[in-house]
């Protein structure tokens, strides 16, 4: 008297154990997914839907046989989006499809790692996997990369010190296109190396982006000095052979 497993339907990729009884002796087929087609209850991982048989003997020798189908949910097309590249201390938006909930893991850098759509913002290059399950409890995976490039190393270049109506050239290095700031007083605040050419001391911001469009700031100095304040003796009128005497003042050398 043959007892066989109801009919099942699994994930495809997932397991089913099988089981029958009323007899001594089994055999199962197709043999094809079943991890030992001669016992009582082998583990049915099938590739496609399929009904299995069991031939059930006794002591006597005697056979009878019953069915099984075992049926196979496909898995969700789980799309976890495409790679993406952004700067050092930026984050991206991620965004899973195809399931209807998810889990994202590391969970390292992630707003929230249980919904589609996190913010992701981590410090070095991570490959993000999402495990997405459907309806039928069935799951899939895909992974996303969140490449990180480092900054531009901006300098600004060393302080400078001019006298009042002077100029400097600056010299920025280190990125592609740079913007200064303040741009009073500068000839052109959107190259590398502009004139300055400020009447009181200014602090001169650059902010540098290189071709991956990651951008870097770095500042310097131009400190100005004030010109001499200059006093000198009135004009004055001498008979020839006679000497006058010269007098200046405000400086340090003459």
């Amino acid at each position: 008297v043959v007892t066989i497993s109801n009919d099942t339907t699994i994930c495809t990729g997932d397991s089913a154990q099988l089981v029958a009884s009323g007899g001594t002796g089994y055999t199962w087929s197709p043999t094809t997914g079943l991890s030992d087609p001669n016992i009582a209850n082998p583990m049915a991982s099938p590739a496609a839907n399929t009904t299995y048989t069991v031939v059930v003997s006794n002591g006597a020798a005697c056979l009878d046989s019953a069915t099984v189908d075992v049926s196979l949910f496909t898995l969700p097309t789980v799309v976890a989006g495409p790679d993406t590249a952004i700067c050092e201390n930026e984050c991206v938006d991620l965004l899973a499809t195809g399931a209807v909930t998810y889990v994202w893991a590391p969970t390292t850098g992630l707003s929230d790692p249980n919904i589609p759509n996190p913010q992701a913002c981590p410090t070095v290059t991570t490959e993000y996997i999402v495990t997405g399950t459907d309806g039928n409890s069935c799951t899939n995976t895909d992974t996303v990369d969140v490449v990180i490039n480092a900054l531009p190393p901006v300098e600004a270049g060393a302080d400078e010190t001019i006298c009042n109506t002077d100029s400097v050239q600056l010299n920025a290095t280190g990125a592609v296109n740079y913007v200064w700031t303040p741009a009073a007083d500068l000839s052109d605040p959107n190259i590398a190396d502009p004139f300055a050419s400020p009447s009181t001391t200014t602090q001169y911001f650059v902010t540098g982006t290189d071709a991956n469009g990651c951008v870097n700031i770095d500042s310097m100095f131009v400190n100005v000095n004030g010109l001499p304040v200059i006093a000198i003796s009135n004009d004055t009128t001498i008979c020839v052979g006679d000497t006058a005497q010269l007098n200046a003042t405000g400086g340090t050398t003459y």
